[in-house]
């Protein structure tokens, strides 16, 4: 909690994440995948003025149409088929509403049994279109924590979510701007190769 107040006195609150709709955010927790939010806001933007902004018409539309729509947000063949398999479980589970009713750890199963789905982008949807107290470990996370010490950076995904997770207090408001401000933090400072100088948890950190 030391690491993250001293984030948010930093960077003030996020503000996470952008979507109007759970359905938007799961489309960009996919779309995502090994690229950047600017790069999956114009894919987005491009299905919504094609106007097929709905489970139901990404999965009528021809995969190479929708690749070409999506196209900005890299992947474009891989997402398009990941996309179109996520929306047919959607409307087999009965829709948004459906999985939103459903216990936490059942839809967490649920949704790392479709294809595409890893444990990062699940916990995105958790977290981001459901609000439950899931923490979402990423590639900032693992750098950050580890400079800092405490962690080695080799864990698990789930190792290391549960550790978090037992360490804070189980709430998704908490959950979400702590991911918001690592985000942030790694941008800004700790970078694959770090900026130490002016970084506000340097005095924390092991980096020479």
């Amino acid at each position: 909690m030391a690491v993250f107040q001293t984030m948010l006195k930093t960077y003030g609150s996020q503000g996470w994440w952008p979507g109007e709709t759970a359905f938007e955010v799961m489309v960009g927790a996919i779309l995502t995948q090994n690229t950047a939010w600017p790069n999956v806001e114009k894919a987005i933007s491009n299905l919504k003025r094609a106007g097929v902004f709905s489970a139901v018409s990404l999965l009528d539309m021809p995969h190479e149409a929708l690749a070409k729509l999506i196209r900005p947000s890299g992947y474009f063949n891989i997402k398009a088929d990941r996309l179109q398999q996520f929306c047919h479980f959607l409307q087999e589970q009965g829709g948004v509403e459906i999985l939103g009713n459903m216990e936490t750890t059942r839809l967490r199963k649920l949704l790392l049994g479709v294809k595409g789905v890893g444990p990062e982008t699940a916990d995105d949807m958790l977290l981001y279109a459901f609000q439950r107290p899931v923490f979402v470990i990423d590639a900032y996370t693992r750098r950050i924590f580890s400079r800092l010490g405490m962690v080695s950076g080799d864990e698990s995904y789930e190792v290391l979510r549960m550790g978090f997770e037992s360490a804070l207090e189980a709430d998704a408001v908490l959950f979400n701007e702590y991911h918001a401000l690592i985000v942030r933090h790694a941008k800004a400072f700790c970078s694959k190769k770090p900026k130490c100088a002016g970084c506000p948890l340097a005095a924390r950190c092991t980096i020479p």
